[in-house]
C-alpha cells in the first residue's frame, strides 16, 4: 500500500485529498471509491495505459484506489498523476518517502505524456495553505503555479520524467505539451487594449457618464438606437479602470484558471477582465454550474472587471434575474445535490438596449412601427428591481452636424481619462483606507451617511426626492455614492449641492450640467 497527495476543488476552495492505492491479492482488477465522478473514474483506464506505456508492469492482482476523505466529492482529471504515482510507490518503482509534503497535479496521455489542466493556480493556493512545500504539476501549467508564494513548483513533461527525477537516473527528453487552447479569449482582451474613448464622435453626456461610472464601480444602463454607440462605449470602459492590485490580480487570475481562461504565457490577470456573452446565452453559462464539474459563469469570469450585456431585453427573464442576488453580496452560490460552489463576482454591469424592438424609435428617420404597448413590453423586459440596482441611466441620440463638426479634437483620449479616474480612486483610497470598502459603490448607504456626512443643501436634494417618493430608499443611497464619486472626480473633499444635482441627473437620465461634460472635452 501507498498513498500521495492531491486537491479537489469547490470553486475557489480546495481540499486536500489523500490518494490510497493498495494492491493485493484476489482476482486482477481496478476500483476507484471515494465518491468520484465519471471523470475520475475513467482515470482507470487512462492510469494504466500510461503507467505501461512508461515502462512499469500494471499489477496482476486486485488494485483498490481510495481518494479520501470519501464524503468530499471529487471531479477532474487532475488526479491522474497523484494516482499514477502512488501505484510506482506501492509497487516499489519510487522509494515510501519520495513524496512527502507534496501535491500532484495532472492529467495523463495514454503515453504517460502530462497535460495541462484547469484550477491549477487554486489548488496550489489550496496546497500551500495546507502546509505542503512542492507541487508537482503539467510543465504547461507550472507558470500559474509559481505565482503562489512559499512553495516550489515542479514541471513535468511526462510520469516517466517524475520516476527518473525520484530514482536519480536520467532524464528522458520528452517533447513537450501544448497548453489548454485559450487564444481566442487573449486576442478579445489585447484588442480591446487598443480602442480609445476619443473614437466616439459627440455624445458627451454618455461619456461623462462612463467616466463617473469607472471612478466608483457604478452600475450603467445605456438606452439608444443600433449604431449610436453604446456598444463602443462599453468596450472603452475597462481601459478607464486602473490595474488590478497583486491580491485582485490573483483572486481574478484563480477564478480564470478554474474556468480554464488563463493563458499560459501570462498567467496573472493585471487587467480588469471585459465579459460580453451573447444575448442567447443559457443561464448556467452566465451564472456558473455544469453537468460534471461546477465551473464559473460569466458573472464571476468578470470579477474585478465589467460584465457588458449587449441587447439586455434579448436575454432570457431568468437570466437577467439572476443578476439581482450578485449585484448586492458580490458573489455567487451554486449549489448541486451532492456539491456547492462559492465564486466571487464582484463585478462592474453594463447594459446596453434598443428604444424597442425595431430599435427605429428615436432616430431622425424616426421609422418606428412600434406601438406604445410593445415598447413598454420592451423595457419592462428589464425588471424594475436590475434598473434599481443600476446606479447610472443614459438614452443616447444622434447627435447633430454641428454637435459633431464641435466634438472633432475636443474628446479626451483614454490614457488622459485615465489619469482622471486614476486621481478620483486615489482620494477614495485615502477616505476608504482603513475600512473594508475599496470603491463608493461599495460602501452602504447607512455608512455613508455615518461616517461621512454631506453638507445640509446637498442632503436636502435627496431628502426631497425620497419624502416625494419619486426615488426608493435603496436609489437614494446609491445617488449618495454616485455624488461621492462626482466629488472625488471634481477634487472636492465632499459633496455638496451641484454634486447631488449631478448624481441625480445620472440616475434619471437627465441631461448634464456644462461643469461635468467639460470633464471628457480637451479645454
Amino acid at each position: 500500500m501507498a498513498s500521495t497527495h492531491s486537491v479537489a476543488l469547490d470553486g475557489l476552495m480546495g481540499r486536500p485529498i489523500e490518494v490510497e492505492v493498495d494492491i493485493n491479492s484476489g482476482m486482477p482488477g481496478t476500483a476507484i471509491v471515494g465518491l468520484v465522478d465519471t471523470i475520475v473514474n475513467e482515470a482507470r483506464d487512462r492510469v494504466r495505459a500510461a503507467v505501461v506505456n512508461s515502462g512499469t508492469a500494471w499489477p496482476d492482482q486486485r488494485v483498490t484506489i481510495n481518494l479520501a476523505p470519501s464524503s468530499v466529492p471529487k471531479t477532474g482529471s487532475h488526479f491522474d498523476l497523484a494516482i499514477a504515482t502512488a501505484l510506482c510507490i506501492a509497487k516499489r518503482v519510487l522509494p515510501q518517502d519520495a513524496l512527502v509534503g507534496a501535491v500532484l497535479l495532472g492529467e495523463l496521455a495514454l503515453d504517460g505524456r502530462l497535460r495541462a489542466v484547469r484550477g491549477v493556480l487554486p489548488a496550489t493556493m489550496a496546497a500551500a495553505a495546507a502546509g505542503y512545500k512542492w507541487v508537482f504539476v503539467p510543465e504547461s501549467n507550472s507558470a500559474e503555479a509559481a505565482l503562489v508564494p512559499d512553495v516550489e513548483v515542479v514541471g513535468l513533461r511526462s510520469l516517466r520524467q517524475l520516476v527518473a527525477m525520484l530514482t536519480d537516473q536520467p532524464e528522458p527528453d520528452d517533447p513537450p505539451v501544448p497548453p489548454l487552447d485559450e487564444s481566442p479569449f487573449h486576442q478579445q482582451d489585447a484588442a480591446l487594449a487598443t480602442l480609445d474613448v476619443a473614437d466616439v464622435a459627440g455624445q458627451e453626456d454618455a461619456r461623462t457618464a462612463v467616466l463617473v461610472a469607472a471612478v466608483g464601480g457604478h452600475h450603467l444602463a445605456m438606452t439608444g438606437p443600433p449604431g449610436i454607440g453604446k456598444t463602443m462605449l462599453a468596450k472603452r470602459l475597462p481601459g478607464l479602470l486602473p490595474d488590478l492590485t497583486a491580491t485582485e490580480a490573483l483572486e481574478v487570475s484563480a477564478v480564470h484558471s478554474v474556468g480554464g481562461r488563463l493563458p499560459a504565457d501570462a498567467p496573472l490577470l493585471r487587467r480588469p477582465p471585459f465579459i460580453d456573452p451573447h444575448h442567447t446565452a443559457s443561464a448556467i453559462s452566465i451564472i456558473g454550474g455544469g453537468t460534471r464539474g461546477i465551473r464559473p459563469g460569466a458573472m464571476s469570469l468578470a470579477h474585478r472587471g465589467v460584465l457588458f450585456m449587449d441587447e439586455a431585453p434579448e436575454f432570457a427573464s431568468n437570466v437577467l434575474d439572476a443578476l439581482r442576488q450578485p449585484l448586492e453580496s458580490g458573489h455567487v452560490l451554486i449549489s448541486r445535490a451532492n456539491q456547492t460552489a462559492l465564486f466571487p463576482a464582484k463585478f462592474q454591469l453594463v447594459l446596453a438596449a434598443n428604444p424597442c424592438p425595431c430599435g427605429q424609435s428615436g432616430t431622425v428617420a424616426d421609422q418606428c412601427h412600434c406601438t406604445p404597448l410593445m415598447r413598454r413590453r420592451y423595457g419592462d423586459r428589464i425588471s424594475g428591481p436590475i434598473r434599481d440596482r443600476v446606479d447610472i441611466h443614459r438614452t443616447l441620440t444622434l447627435p447633430t452636424r454641428p454637435e459633431l463638426a464641435q466634438a472633432i479634437g475636443r474628446s479626451r483620449t483614454t490614457r488622459q481619462l485615465a489619469e482622471l479616474v486614476a486621481e478620483a480612486r486615489e482620494r477614495q483610497a485615502a477616505r476608504l483606507g482603513k475600512t473594508p470598502w475599496r470603491l463608493n459603490s461599495d460602501v452602504p448607504g447607512a455608512e455613508l451617511r455615518k461616517r461621512w456626512p454631506i453638507d445640509d443643501a446637498a442632503k436636502a436634494v435627496l431628502d426631497s426626492q425620497v419624502h416625494s417618493q419619486k426615488i426608493s430608499a435603496r436609489a437614494a443611497d446609491r445617488i449618495l455614492a454616485l455624488a461621492w464619486s462626482v466629488a472625488d472626480l471634481r477634487g472636492r473633499d465632499r459633496p455638496s449641492r451641484d454634486e447631488s444635482v449631478l448624481a441625480l441627473a445620472l440616475r434619471r437620465g437627465t441631461p448634464l450640467g456644462p461643469d461635468l461634460r467639460e470633464l471628457v472635452a480637451v479645454s
